[in-house]
């Protein structure tokens, strides 16, 4: 089956060229032929997309995964997918996605070429943010069909990621002979394609981890804060708050900026500062770093007015950058941030 040339059922039941005449034969041009799917990395991602493909038609033959979680979160959503090597898992797909850490994507393609499990003519899509066509680069030269598909998406490993992909974008890269295969696949698994040049993967990955990853540490440390106040249930209290934030930055941009910062209200931020050095110095600099910005938009979108910026800005610049050195309320040195992490493959946006 060649994957750049789908075929579909004709009016008399048997295959029909995407080519051929009739409103069928066109509509197959815009999505691929049902194919055989692999996945090379078990991880939070790859068996969501799997899923959300079988949904389409396609057919999900072969999962690879080394963990006891990434074997769990196979055979939760690709029920009686048998679970291979990642050799294996080539040799029985034409569509192959490769769902696997960054860091680890690279020596992947290489070494899946250099072992000839690349086949002419099969489809090889990673997810990553960060990389872009180059990355598979080994896997072209062995004749296979290269993609770079990201879900902009946070993924839990279980069954909601294949209903969240309804709406979501994708980041796609793609040689101008497979856009609408890309598209057709993208648009299958519920999301919408946004076309993303190779030079600008970097920099668009960096801002999806800017508006996603950084949002989750602000999250938590909030409600620790919160925590720490007496607030039995910082994420109810939370959640409207936030909620209304999000919604109104999407909708009105920096337009949206409210609090002491966005209105210069300098001794507001001072004793935050100070209430920070004492409960949570870790949280410091990142406060800082944050205000400063804030303060620099506010301003320049007229938001903060100039007299009152000058005082904000004095607390800002003297505050010590280094909170995390500061002591607590006892005295001791304040707890640090951290967490294990998961290492099981890629979480997603």
């Amino acid at each position: 089956m060649n994957p750049q040339h789908p075929r579909t059922p004709g009016a008399d039941g048997r295959d029909e060229p995407a080519g051929g005449p009739g409103p069928a034969a066109a509509r197959a041009q815009d999505r691929p032929a049902r194919l055989s799917v692999g996945v090379v990395g078990a991880g939070r991602v790859g068996p969501a997309l799997a899923a959300a493909l079988q949904l389409a038609g396609h057919r999900p033959v072969a999962v690879s995964g080394v963990s006891d979680a990434s074997r769990r979160r196979a055979a939760e959503l690709l029920p009686g997918v048998p679970v291979v090597d990642p050799d294996e898992v080539l040799a029985r797909s034409e569509l192959v996605l490769l769902t696997v850490p960054d860091d680890a994507l690279p020596g992947l393609v290489a070494g899946l070429a250099r072992t000839g499990a690349v086949r002419t003519g099969q489809l090889v899509v990673h997810t990553s943010g960060r990389f872009g066509l180059s990355v598979l680069e080994p896997a072209l030269r062995a004749g296979a069909l290269p993609l770079a598909l990201h879900p902009v998406m946070t993924f839990t490993g279980t069954a909601v990621d294949v209903q969240r992909l309804a709406g979501c974008s994708f980041g796609v890269t793609a040689p101008e002979e497979l856009r609408l295969a890309a598209q057709a696949l993208v648009i299958e698994m519920g999301g919408e394609p946004e076309w993303i040049p190779e030079e600008s993967r970097p920099l668009y990955h960096a801002a999806l981890a800017i508006g996603a990853n950084h949002l989750v540490t602000l999250v938590n440390q909030s409600m620790e804060l919160l925590r720490t106040t007496g607030v039995q249930a910082p994420d109810r209290m939370l959640g409207p708050l936030l909620g209304a934030a999000l919604d109104n930055a999407l909708r009105s941009g920096d337009a949206a900026l409210t609090g002491p910062v966005a209105r210069g209200d300098a001794g507001t931020v001072a004793a935050h500062v100070e209430e920070l050095r004492r409960h949570a110095p870790q949280t410091v600099p990142g406060y800082l770093a944050m205000a400063r910005a804030t303060a620099d938009r506010a301003l320049d979108h007229g938001l903060l007015k100039p007299e009152l910026a000058e005082p904000l800005l004095d607390v800002l610049n003297d505050a010590p950058r280094d909170g995390a050195a500061g002591r607590g309320p006892d005295g001791t040195q304040g707890p640090r941030g951290g967490g294990e992490a998961d290492g099981d493959g890629e979480e997603g946006a």
